[in-house]
This record gives C-alpha cells, sequence and structure tokens, in this order.
C-alpha cells in the first residue's frame, strides 16, 4: 500500500484484477479525502485574513479552470491543440488540483462517455445514486488503476505517464510553495496579516475541497438537475448555477450531444468561462485550432424551435 502512495502504476496483482473488484467504499482510498476535509478545521488554529480568503478564492478559480480547460477538454477531448512543452505544463497545473493525474482523468472520462448512465458507468446516478456518484465511486479500489488503452494518444509521453505515476509530487510541491510564500509575505509584506501556516490551511486545504466538489457536481447533478436541450441516450442537463461554479462544465448536456467542441457553452448567453479563457490563450499562440460546435448542431437547435413554435 505505501509503495501505491508513490507509484499509482503498483498492482502486484495486476490491473484486472483490481477492476474485477466489488464496487465498494476502500478505506484506504478514502484517507486523501478524509485528511482534506479534516484539514480544513486546521483553520481553528490558522486564523483569518482577507489575504488569505482571496488567495483561496483565486486558487480555486485558476485550478478549476485547470481541470475544466486541460483535465476535461484537453486530455479527455482533445478539443484544441498545443505543443508538448503546453501540454506537460496544463498536466502539472491540472495535477495541482489534486484530482490525481491526467492520464487517469481522461480514461475515466472517456469511460463515462462511451457508457454513460449505463451500468459500466463508474459514477452514474441514475445506476448508483446521488452519493456514490458524487464522491463513493473515487473511494473505491477497482477505479483506481488508470485503463491506458483508453488513452494511448497520451500514453506515448513518458513525461505524462510520469506525473501520472507520481500523481502525489505536484500537490506536495503545492504544498510546500504555498507555506513558503505565506511565510515570506509575513516576513516582508506583515500588513497583509498572513503567514505560511495560514496560507497552507486556506490555499491547500479549504480551496481544494471547495473544488474538490465543485467538479464532483457535475457527476452527481449535472444527470439530475437542469434542463435538456438535446434528446442524448443519456440523462445529462444543462444547468445554469453548475456552469457558474464550474466555469462553464454545467452545460452538460449540451456537451454530451458533442463532446468534442472547446466550448460547451453553445449559446452566446450560456456562460462559459473556460472557453473565454482558452480563446484568449489561443490568441498568445500557446493554444490553437480550437474546435468549434458543428453547424448541424446549431442547425438542430434551430429545428427544435421551430418545432415548438409550431
Amino acid at each position: 500500500m505505501l509503495k501505491q502512495w508513490v507509484d499509482s502504476d503498483y498492482h502486484p496483482e495486476g490491473e484486472e484484477v483490481v477492476r474485477a473488484r466489488p464496487d465498494k467504499v476502500d478505506i484506504k482510498r478514502t484517507v486523501p479525502f478524509i485528511v482534506l476535509h479534516v484539514g480544513c478545521l486546521l483553520v481553528i488554529w490558522a486564523g483569518f485574513s482577507w489575504f488569505a480568503v482571496f488567495a483561496a478564492v483565486a486558487l480555486y478559480l485558476v485550478r478549476m479552470f485547470a481541470i475544466t480547460a486541460f483535465y476535461h477538454r484537453y486530455f479527455s477531448h482533445r478539443t484544441f491543440r498545443t505543443s508538448r512543452a503546453g501540454q506537460f505544463l496544463f498536466a502539472v497545473w491540472g495535477n495541482t488540483a489534486m484530482q490525481r493525474g491526467a492520464l487517469w482523468w481522461a480514461s475515466v472520462h472517456r469511460h463515462h462517455h462511451q457508457h454513460s448512465d449505463e451500468e459500466p458507468d463508474v459514477h452514474s446516478p441514475k445506476q448508483f445514486g446521488f452519493w456514490w456518484s458524487h464522491i463513493g465511486w473515487i473511494t473505491s479500489q477497482r477505479n483506481f488503476p488508470t485503463d491506458y488503452s483508453r488513452i494511448k494518444d497520451l500514453a506515448s509521453f513518458p513525461e505524462l505517464k510520469f506525473l501520472n505515476r507520481h500523481d502525489q509530487l505536484v500537490p506536495i510541491v503545492y504544498g510546500v510553495v504555498l507555506w513558503a510564500v505565506g511565510a515570506a509575505l509575513e516576513r516582508w509584506a506583515p500588513g497583509l496579516g498572513t503567514n505560511g501556516f495560514q496560507l497552507f490551511v486556506w490555499g491547500f486545504f479549504i480551496s481544494t475541497v471547495f473544488l474538490l466538489h465543485g467538479t464532483f457536481c457535475i457527476n452527481s447533478m449535472a444527470h439530475v438537475l437542469g434542463s435538456r436541450r438535446f434528446k442524448t441516450d443519456d440523462d445529462s442537463r444543462n444547468n445554469f448555477w453548475l456552469a457558474l461554479i464550474t466555469l462553464g462544465e454545467g452545460w452538460h448536456n449540451n456537451h454530451h450531444r458533442y463532446a468534442f467542441s472547446a466550448r460547451q457553452g453553445f449559446m452566446w448567453w450560456e456562460i462559459d468561462v473556460s472557453y473565454y479563457a482558452l480563446k484568449v490563450m489561443s490568441w498568445t499562440g500557446l493554444i490553437w485550432d480550437l474546435r468549434p460546435v458543428p453547424k448541424a448542431v446549431y442547425a438542430e437547435i434551430g429545428a427544435a424551435r421551430e418545432e415548438t413554435k409550431a
């Protein structure tokens, strides 16, 4: 078990044996989530400062963007292109969100789209209920191994496999940097009222717990609450409030109709902050070839409107 904490691909019994196990909460897999949630209580001793709160909110936003724009729209669906250095940067950035490695995340998500709301879908509220789809599924041992057969286009990059295998490395560095920055600010900018311990608690624990649950709400709520513009084969929904807290992921029914667009808010009024940021990034040359929503999909929307009028 200890070796698996430093090498996520370590499965001496074989990955297929692990995947064949029954779905149940594995106490060992719950430890990181328990630590993150209990760690929030350290705020009692760390205290409060407006700078720490601002940092927690800012870190929530930049890491949510990393999950939605990079882990989801790039690694899972390849909705735009970037350089090899760019994708490595995106994988590191996304890993600070503490949702494991980019390859594991993409593998699970591609499986979700292949079997959305069917029995093999590991986080379907239709099949397993709210709490399992929200957080229970990620504590199951059978969902821990990375299925590299689903991400052959990504697994050919050794640097991405390294990050995926050692997915605790970036979060540890992230935590150390937070503490160091807080300590530096205590010394050189005491007027901000923060310190290493305080910034660590707000930026590592509190910000991350909100980030995790914001992301997990797409699994648990975006297939239950909201409207359905498209008659997809699953129960995906569009939800304005989920789109706000996840920077655009709440337009989930749109996404399940056409998953390969960099834009998930298909209409101009559907707020999609991640897409706006990706568009700006494309102007810098860091990314390019953002894939649009096909005209045929917009034709479907237009036809549905005409049918409603009639």
